[in-house]
């Protein structure tokens, strides 16, 4: 990893399978980042118990989450690949910083107003708590930079806040975390029907798997939402066509995108080609990282080698931290 003064942290959730969305909006960045960054990559394994989830499937999750991600390239020997659980000193963080936060603030979050909807049933404690839990992932490593999408700022903001409160209280430790993605916009990928961004759970028919095989890829794109074509040169398009070549860019060789383009403009296109065309380009992306990320899944001792080498780097970072706090907080009785 290399020594900058500068730490980024981010979290995985360890839930449903990657998506060409999560690869251009989050993973891509991932990638660049490990070569600048000291690099703190997490599978958020603890996460997940707030929705009560069948356990035993959380070990196939974990080891398919990780194993997408290295298929991606992320380095396991570059950064700090490692599985929230593995690391015992968040939960001992997440305890002292539950003092600090307030229930009503905790009730007022978007996300537990959202889950708690969803699981009247099932508002545990942990739903309540889990923007702590989430500042304690990053403020463990002391992380500067978090790359996340507009709907984690609210996080980001709380975390900030306990960065604050602990530091006013008992002394300073916590850098203030900010929001960080290379001061570009986020790419947002849009799903093939048209309707909004590609989804781990929603429409998924509409939205391209990493794990998806050669023929379902080329279904799911032939599917895609098209219409009768422009009956006028240069007519503005549609969302749902320029969603069309927002993917193609995305994929396919700038003269491949030019010729479709300008036979829109044109008043010439043929969708089914160019639908042909985009299903290739996507196969021929997705495939590789299809066929390493299977072959990573099923080599458990590979798979183990990564997930101690990755909590040995994390426990080290945490390991410090803790020391420092539980020194301000006068915790140290000999």
């Amino acid at each position: 990893m290399s020594h900058t003064s500068s730490i980024v942290m981010s979290g995985i959730r360890p839930t449903g399978f990657l998506h060409l969305g999560n690869y251009f909006g989050a993973l891509r960045n991932y990638v660049r980042m490990q070569e600048e960054y000291t690099c703190y990559f997490m599978v958020a394994d603890l996460h997940s118990l707030t929705t009560h989830p069948d356990t035993a499937a959380l070990k196939g999750h974990v080891h398919r989450v990780l194993a997408e991600n290295i298929a991606c390239g992320l380095d396991p020997e570059k950064v700090a690949l490692y599985c929230q659980s593995h690391v015992p000193e968040t939960t001992e963080l997440y305890l002292y910083l539950n003092m600090l936060a307030y229930k009503g603030e905790l009730e007022k979050t978007t996300t537990f107003k959202d889950k708690a909807r969803l699981q009247p049933d099932n508002i545990n404690a942990g739903l309540l708590t889990y923007p702590v839990l989430q500042a304690a992932d990053i403020l463990l490593h002391r992380a500067l930079l978090v790359p996340v999408g507009k709907d984690q700022e609210q996080h980001l903001e709380m975390a900030r806040n306990f960065a604050q409160r602990f530091n006013h209280r008992y002394g300073e430790v916590f850098p203030e975390p900010r929001a960080f993605n290379y001061g570009e916009e986020l790419v947002k990928v849009p799903s093939l029907d048209g309707t909004g961004k590609m989804s781990k759970s929603e429409n998924q028919l509409a939205t391209l798997y990493l794990a998806d095989d050669d023929d379902l890829i080329r279904k799911k794109v032939m599917k895609a939402k098209t219409d009768q074509g422009p009956a006028e040169p240069n007519t503005p398009m549609p969302d749902y066509i320029s969603n069309l070549f927002l993917l193609m860019r995305l994929v396919s060789a700038e003269d491949v995108v030019a010729h479709f383009e300008t036979a829109y403009n044109g008043c010439s296109i043929r969708y089914g080609d160019m639908k042909k065309q985009l299903a290739e380009d996507m196969i021929r992306f997705i495939a590789p990282v299809r066929e390493k990320a299977e072959a990573i899944r099923t080599d458990h001792a590979y798979l183990q080698q990564v997930m101690e080498l990755g909590a040995e780097k994390a426990r080290a970072s945490a390991r410090e931290t803790m020391r420092l706090a539980r020194e301000v907080m006068g915790l140290r009785y000999y």
